[in-house]
């Protein structure tokens, strides 16, 4: 049973949603929308992990781009190769290609379509 879950937060979640599925490979779980059409809430899955994705509200302040080494989520992959591939296909920024760690891991850094940092890695716990 999953005790965490990321909240990310976009301007247009329905395009973050497909966006995500195609450049990071999550898969849709839930999708709630409100009154007026939009997605009010979403559940994306990834392997035994889940994200959750929400509209990002109007009145919020302007976002401020997070460092290249602010990472929001780490999601650990198989193969880190060929997902750096299938991001960068899918027009992700690339912060730092595919590189080996001290502790074994295989990692690569990417931003998503609204700049939020992602991680991912052959690192497992």
């Amino acid at each position: 049973m999953r005790t965490i879950y990321p909240v990310l937060r976009y301007t247009d979640p329905r395009a973050a949603i497909d966006w995500l599925g195609a450049a990071f490979g999550f898969g849709v779980h839930a999708a709630h929308e409100a009154p007026d059409g939009s997605v009010a809430h979403a559940e994306l899955i990834f392997d035994g992990g889940m994200v959750m994705v929400g509209r990002r509200s109007d009145t919020a302040p302007p976002r401020v781009r997070p460092a290249d080494d602010d990472y929001a989520v780490y999601v650990a992959v198989d193969d880190v190769d060929a997902h750096h591939e299938r991001a960068r296909a899918a027009g992700a920024e690339i912060v730092r290609p595919p590189f080996d760690t001290d502790y074994g891991s295989r990692d690569y850094v990417a931003r998503d379509l609204e700049g939020t940092v992602w991680s991912f890695g052959t690192y497992r716990v």
